[in-house]
């Protein structure tokens, strides 16, 4: 275990470094430098054309980080484009000629390069100008990228923030409804409490231990529909038919935990328990690899519980359904949610991340 952790910090400050700003701009003028060898006339010594190429990228490292760390930062980013770019031309006009006096002077033992030097002032201006150009390319794309990076932090921070709330209103509006049901068995003795006590237990266990990761085993989180579905069996009885029917293989699927309770728990909360009359739900999953189809049902309550004449559909739960969807699974759902004459209706398609 140790020898992993050093060799993680030591991979991790590898990374640091070559990912550094230092690391970059060294590895650039190396480049630089290798070009310009590559192009130094032969016939000359190895030591005189490596000293020619250093010396020009210094020359060159001067006009760039004057460019980088003054003209940008003050005039660029600044928006006063003409200023910037009447002070590049003056940096350019005055930097070219020193580095011409410097070379002729370099080259005083070889009058043929100081001859060739003299004659390609144009070049030198040239080459100056797509080297400095260059850099500011180079600065305007690398400043956007750190600022797109930023932006996509901070919204992944926001979302996943988001996400924490939503979730964290699932669990207590689920156990509040059961809780509330409970309580009424609980004061008439029901013989079924101790049962949905227990179904509660582990339900609870799941939305404690395992609902707080990002994804979970899409058999466990089935198994929580058939628990929460075994309970409100129990706690309706034979007034109620409940059916649900799983078509197709649970493999080693991932999905977000606690996605399709609010649905589930809609058709109870607005349909079976403001019913008077026998009512159902009718919930099927097909599962055809990382694609989940949902088919949910629930009959529409015609004698109302006195009282419950409010609307029928909706509440924080479905938002947050809704809400988790879009941001969990953009572009990969289907959700349609409709009132038929005698039922709602729920269909869902969903892509996993998988």
């Amino acid at each position: 275990m140790a020898k992993e952790k050093l060799i993680h910090r030591i991979l991790g400050g590898l990374f640091d470094v070559v990912t550094s700003r230092v690391f970059t701009h060294f590895v650039w003028w190396l480049i630089l430098f290798v070009i310009i060898l590559l192009f130094e006339p032969e016939g000359y010594s190895m030591g005189f054309r490596v000293s020619n190429a250093l010396l020009l990228v210094v020359f060159y490292m001067g006009l760039v980080y004057f460019n980088l760390l003054y003209l940008i930062p003050e005039y660029l980013s600044q928006k006063k484009i003409f200023r910037y770019f009447l002070l590049l031309l003056l940096a350019l006009l005055i930097a070219t000629p020193i580095r011409t006096l410097l070379f002729y002077l370099k080259f005083n033992p070889y009058p043929e390069l100081q001859m060739e030097i003299t004659n390609n002032q144009p070049e030198q201006y040239i080459a100056s100008f797509i080297i400095v150009s260059l850099s500011t390319v180079l600065k305007i794309i690398s400043d956007w990228l750190r600022q797109q990076r930023k932006m996509n932090k901070l919204i992944t921070q926001n979302m996943q923030s988001e996400l924490d709330f939503l979730r964290s209103q699932v669990n207590p509006h689920f156990l509040f409804n059961t809780l509330n049901s409970l309580y009424a068995l609980t004061l008439k003795k029901d013989e079924r409490a101790p049962a949905i006590v227990l179904k509660l237990s582990e339900m609870m266990r799941y939305m404690l231990y395992e609902s707080n990761e990002p994804q979970v085993e899409l058999k466990r989180e089935i198994k929580y529909i058939e628990n929460y579905l075994d309970l409100e069996k129990l706690r309706h009885g034979p007034n109620v038919e409940i059916d649900f029917e799983l078509k197709g293989e649970v493999e080693d699927q991932k999905i977000t935990p606690l996605l399709f309770l609010p649905f589930i728990e809609n058709c109870f909360k607005h349909g079976v328990n403001k019913s008077l009359q026998k009512s159902y739900v009718y919930l099927k999953i097909k599962l055809e690899k990382d694609l989940i189809r949902i088919h949910l049902r629930n009959s529409i309550p015609t004698d109302l519980i006195p009282g419950d004449e409010d609307e029928m559909v909706g509440g924080i739960g479905l938002v947050n359904a809704r809400r988790r969807l879009k941001l969990l699974y953009p572009g990969r759902h289907n959700l349609e949610i409709r009132e038929e004459k005698e039922e709602y209706i729920v269909n869902l398609t969903l892509f996993l991340n998988n």
